[in-house]
């Protein structure tokens, strides 16, 4: 098991890619502490049946004071935080339109949870991981950044933010053991994104691997991202999309 006692954070795990992120987490023998606006009862017992630890929490990260609390149970149930995958995110729902028609609460709703959701989680994990002088941050950015997808502009402004965030981050947090990537996947459908067989198909003609993106695609590389092997990578963005853009 390549995370063997590793305590990791997973935001926006209570189901779908964060639920699938928190159980793969899990069999490669991190505790895992999976957080969410909603209950996180379901992927806390899939954790368990898979032969995991998990704490479950209600955690809204747009909420300072929520992800402060979060990252006090996770040491207090733990005693360490090793890593934090910066995975909750509004995007299911979202309508597409064109930026003039954006509304100033709606953008800055996805602000809130996408970028500055992300912002907070970092702030509130980077004392226990100083203190241990070690730690493993990996925000989970998109494939939209390199398209500039039209009717996503605040979308895709939130996830350019994490890029950004992740570099400047990066430089900061080094010199405490701290390494912080990201990982940028392509559309991966599920049943709260899910925008029609046409649209999936369309998007996999235009990738160099043409089938649909799942979310198992994605748990390897966190555990990549996690583990010794990643020790020497920080400030990084791995596209993780079956070939659609290519850097």
């Amino acid at each position: 098991m390549r995370l063997k006692d590793k305590v990791v954070i997973v935001t926006g795990a209570a189901r779908n890619i964060g639920q699938v992120y928190a159980v793969g987490l899990a069999k490669e023998g991190a505790k895992v502490v999976a957080a969410d606006v909603l209950d996180c009862a379901e992927t806390v017992k899939l954790v368990e049946a898979a032969g995991g630890e998990a704490l479950g929490l209600l955690v809204d990260v747009s909420n300072e004071d929520d992800t402060r609390r979060m990252a006090a149970a996770t040491k207090q149930r733990f005693g360490r935080i090793d890593g934090l995958v910066n995975n909750a995110a509004i995007f299911g729902g979202l309508e597409l339109k064109m930026f003039y028609d954006i509304t100033r609460e709606e953008w800055d709703r996805i602000m809130g949870v996408n970028l500055r959701g992300v912002f907070n989680c970092c702030v509130a994990v980077f004392p226990y991981m100083k203190e241990q002088n070690y730690g493993r941050i990996i925000n989970i950015g998109s494939n939209t950044i390199y398209r500039g997808v039209i009717g996503f502009l605040h979308y895709v402004t939130s996830k350019g933010g994490v890029l950004a965030l992740t570099r400047a981050l990066a430089r900061e947090v080094g010199p405490h053991g701290i390494n912080v990537n990201s990982v940028a996947p392509d559309y991966v459908p599920h049943k709260d994104n899910d925008r029609g067989e046409e649209h999936d198909l369309n998007i996999q003609k235009q990738r160099a691997i043409q089938r649909a993106e799942r979310p198992e695609d994605l748990v390897g590389t966190l555990v990549f991202l996690l583990s010794p092997d990643a020790d020497f990578i920080t400030g990084q963005t791995i596209l993780v999309n079956g070939g659609v853009v290519m850097q």
